[in-house]
């Protein structure tokens, strides 16, 4: 057989645990690496954090060469990140980096590695009054199981998302649909996905950064608060224009009349009458089902929220205003000599008031935190103890970041971390068929605790070796502090 006839051989990748055979010029099943040459190369650019004073272009790699002063630092401390590093699968191997340089006259060291991670998810938070679905409520891509609906919070909706169950103990579309909606969700793309039950659907898509769309409605505001803070905040506004006044809400729905707020400002009694579960003076629970009208319940006529006013204590004339936790909507209505409320043209300075209690309302996002738990390992690829690392760890004596960004890391055992995927650079996920999702994770800490916790030394590399043109360079996030900034050790406090 002539040479021009024979195949290339594949070269194999030990990066996961998929061991893909790759042909030369093609990819492997996560497109993170590639068979160049007979060579395996990492697809991604390493990228490194520039920490300076000067306004740097977010790509160095692409600035004019007039730019370039011929340092290939850029006259600034870097911060080498995970985010293209490699991993250490099959875990016996030390990480890909491990990078020394001088800080403030102290020796610091930063482990960089992309952590496979088959224990993660992630935590959304939308900021909405819409009810998107129940506590326990399971959420769905593709008719596929990815998570569920947690208990809400102030104003906002809470999923949990993924998670080792769903990645791998369902069937093997579950899994590779649960990976692909984390690994978008956490790239910053949108994911539509479907809350609940046949008959008690609700579309939602949610994308980092970007206002939640639900059912086809793009949100525009999260709740200044629920119905007896904003009678709290606002009862002043409304005084000498409206006798009453009730504000809808889901969870609870204020009467100003009756609130303490009434009370202190000599609102006098109205004789209204509120349908649901009375609970303080002012504060009513249950007044309606939960949905996607007025205050976040199923209601669009507020006036279906009212019993008759009590005869003894109404009067024909009392101005009535009810208004939404947002403000988005409002009515006004008089009482005619039957004490009904009827329709009328709301007087400018309730529509002011209106319009002031939306001004308070933030506008609605989606918030989305990737959670994952660094196992024992990934650690090995710090240190061959691995239990010191977590130690150093909770003795804040090495500083765990995620692509550079702060991170949240849980008391108790392990290394279990979380962080807003809006801190870290872009595209700093990847994936692994088995199905994981690959993540940046780097521990900072000085050199002589590093030697301390039995790290592999002999592997360390000054910054000035592993920064090349090539790599790429991205600015830090104004507000975010820098994983070697000294107030983040235990030492230097």
């Amino acid at each position: 057989m002539t040479a021009e006839r024979m195949k290339p051989e594949k070269i194999r990748c030990d990066a996961c645990p998929v061991l893909c055979y790759i042909a030369e010029g093609r990819s492997g099943a996560c497109d993170r690496y590639a068979n160049h040459g007979g060579t395996l190369v990492r697809l991604d650019a390493l990228t490194v954090i520039e920490h300076t004073d000067q306004k740097l272009v977010p790509f160095m790699k692409d600035a004019r060469p007039d730019e370039w002063d011929g340092d290939i630092l850029q006259g600034s401390r870097p911060f080498v990140t995970a985010v293209g590093a490699g991993t250490t699968y099959p875990d016996y191997k030390p990480a890909p980096f491990i990078v020394s340089q001088e800080v403030a006259g102290v020796d610091m060291v930063t482990v960089v590695t992309e952590g496979i991670f088959s224990y993660c998810g992630v935590k959304v938070k939308i900021d909405t009054d819409r009810h998107i679905g129940h506590e326990r409520d399971v959420v769905r891509v593709e008719g596929e199981p990815i998570g569920h609906v947690m208990t809400s919070e102030y104003g906002s909706k809470m999923l949990s998302l993924g998670g080792v169950e769903h990645l791998t103990g369902g069937s093997k579309k579950e899994g590779r649909v649960t990976c692909d909606a984390l690994l978008r969700l956490c790239n910053r793309e949108a994911v539509e996905m479907v809350i609940g039950e046949p008959e008690h659907e609700t579309t939602v898509i949610v994308q980092a950064g970007q206002a939640p769309i639900i059912n086809g409605i793009e949100e525009k505001l999260m709740r200044v608060g629920c119905g007896s803070a904003a009678i709290g905040m606002f009862a002043k506004q409304w005084m000498g224009h409206a006798d009453e006044v009730v504000v809808v809400d889901d969870h609870i729905t204020g009467v100003l009349s009756e609130h303490q707020a009434g009370k202190m400002l000599d609102v006098p009694p109205t004789g209204i009458r509120i349908k649901g579960r009375r609970s303080t003076p002012g504060r009513y629970f249950q007044v309606a089902e939960p949905g996607t009208g007025w205050g976040g319940t199923d209601i669009t006529d507020p006036l279906v929220i009212l019993n008759t006013f009590k005869p003894e204590v109404a009067w024909p004339g009392l101005r009535l205003l009810m208004v939404s936790t947002t403000g988005e909507q409002y009515a006004y209505f008089e009482l005619d000599a039957d004490l009904t409320p009827q329709p009328a043209e709301v007087p400018q300075a309730l529509k002011a008031s209106a319009d002031l209690i939306a001004e308070n309302c933030e506008p609605s996002v989606c918030s989305v935190l990737f959670m994952g738990g660094a196992g024992g390992s990934l650690r090995a690829g710090v240190t061959e103890n691995p239990v010191r690392l977590t130690r150093s760890v909770k003795d804040s004596l090495a500083y765990v970041s995620c692509g550079g960004a702060d991170s949240y890391v849980w008391p108790g055992g392990g290394i279990t971390v979380m962080v807003d995927v809006l801190d870290m650079p872009t595209q700093s996920f990847g994936y692994v068929p088995t199905p994981a999702l690959v993540a940046p994770i780097e521990f900072t800490m000085r050199v002589s605790d590093y030697q301390a916790l039995g790290g592999h030394m002999d592997q360390i590399t000054p910054v000035a070796q592993v920064v090349s043109d090539s790599d790429r360079k991205v600015t830090p996030e104004d507000t975010k502090s820098d994983p070697m900034d000294r107030k983040n050790y235990r030492w230097a406090r």
